[in-house]
């Protein structure tokens, strides 16, 4: 493992209106699954080599939060969900890229510019390979989801020693019916459950943001107090 460079960020929030974000980053070559854990339990997401975190003196709004799977129960809704994508198959392999992949990934941010406003640039090949694909080493897997032999959505995570980290989703929306950015989660909490996993490490939870506030409708859940440091104790409350 090799930590090539850190530095700190400071733009627009992501998250927030009218706030700035200040954001560390540590660039790593060669992550073990071990030190990987290490980040995710202490607040930091990874998008290949690049593992960041919020680092805003002033505000803690952007919490950290995985949900518990263990004490996890399906209710009726989200069983029907699942019952309705009965056709649906996926398979999980390592990450990989494809004209598919990019197709889709760009079909999907076109529709999320015109239904929420997203920013929005072209997808490259460098860009989705530096994020998606890169430096995915021994632990960072795709789910692809399929029906009739279209992909139709793709779940990047990383499986760790304790559990899940939930990078990345994105889908066909000409299939919005069956719910997908849901059943995606709920196939990681039943590939934990299989799996003795104890978390889904869900990235960031920040109650003012409508695309991230869904996450505490997933309980029970735990979220990240303060910002540890890599030698200090971490405390999920």
């Amino acid at each position: 493992m090799n930590i090539l460079k850190e530095f700190v960020t400071n733009d627009k929030c992501s998250y927030l209106d009218n706030q700035q974000q200040t954001t560390l980053y540590k660039v790593i070559d060669n992550c073990s699954a071990a030190y990987c854990q290490e980040l995710i339990e202490r607040g930091y997401r990874r998008f290949g080599k690049m593992y960041f975190r919020p680092d805003c003196a002033t505000c803690d709004e952007c919490k950290s939060i995985k949900i518990d799977v263990k004490n996890f129960e399906f209710s009726k809704s989200q069983k029907r969900v699942i019952k309705k994508a009965s056709k649906i198959k996926s398979y999980i392999q390592r990450p990989s890229m494809s004209k598919t992949h990019l197709e889709l990934f760009e079909k999907y941010h076109l529709y999320m510019k015109d239904k929420k406003g997203w920013e929005h640039n072209p997808t490259t090949v460098q860009g989705y390979y530096g994020s998606f694909v890169d430096a995915h080493n021994d632990f960072g897997y795709e789910i692809l989801y399929y029906i009739d032999d279209i992909l139709i959505g793709i779940d990047l995570i990383d499986v760790l020693e304790d559990g899940i980290s939930s990078i990345y989703f994105y889908y066909d929306p000409d299939y919005m019916e069956y719910s997908l950015g849901k059943l995606s989660l709920y196939n990681q909490i039943m590939y934990a459950k299989n799996s003795n996993k104890k978390w889904i490490y869900l990235g960031y939870y920040v109650e003012g943001c409508p695309s991230l506030s869904y996450k505490s409708h997933y309980k029970p859940y735990l979220t990240l107090d303060g910002k540890p440091e890599l030698d200090e104790e971490f405390r999920w409350v």
